[in-house]
């Protein structure tokens, strides 16, 4: 393996892309690009910068002499895991919202189903305290636009039907909320996409 492979390795274990480790280091994404692809090689500075960046050795990145330690391994698959039940909890709280409205029919019988989505953003956070690693761009999206349903449509529901329902209840309340939320969603997209930047 030579250093170009290990930047590599060292890039994807981390989950970021080559313009972000662009930026780190302070090159172009060519650069980096370049390094990998055994064009060129890093000067020492880089090879600083990214040591410290990637928490292993200088003689790791330029000789492979030693391993990157296991526990970041670990704790990176393990912030995967995390990042993606995060996901799962949020969709099952606002399908369980759903239901428990659907037979009840009272706001009281919703809070189950918030505690629910409480664990979602728990374990999300959570997997980004054990790991530098970032969330993949899919699950923050899906986070935000699940989290954000019920709370949209309570918000919607009770200004134009003066009811409070995790889903909208009426065509006019649906018709309002469709149009919030989708602004909402193309928002998220965007304003995510310029914050990975």
């Amino acid at each position: 393996m030579n250093i170009g492979n290990r930047i590599q390795s060292l890039r994807k274990m981390r989950g970021i892309s080559q313009e972000e480790l662009a930026d780190k280091v302070g090159v172009s994404r060519q650069a980096v690009s370049k390094w990998e692809g055994g064009q060129s090689t890093p000067d020492l500075d880089k090879v600083i910068i990214m040591s410290e960046y990637f928490d292993v050795t200088t003689d790791y990145l330029l000789k492979g002499i030693e391993e990157p330690q296991q526990l970041e391994n670990k704790n990176y698959n393990t912030s995967q895991i995390l990042y993606i039940a995060s996901t799962t909890f949020l969709a099952i709280g606002l399908l369980a919202a759903f239901s428990s409205w659907y037979t009840e029919q009272s706001a009281e019988s919703i809070w189950g189903s918030m505690i629910i989505q409480v664990v979602g953003v728990t374990a999300y956070f959570i997997g980004k305290l054990i790991s530098r690693s970032k969330a993949p761009f899919i699950i923050n999206w899906l986070n935000l636009i699940i989290g954000l349903f019920m709370p949209i449509s309570l918000i919607v529901t009770f200004i134009i039907s003066k009811v409070i329902a995790p889903y909208p209840t009426d065509i006019f309340s649906s018709f309002a909320f469709a149009v919030v939320y989708i602004i909402i969603i193309i928002l998220a997209f965007f304003a995510l996409k310029k914050y990975r930047k």
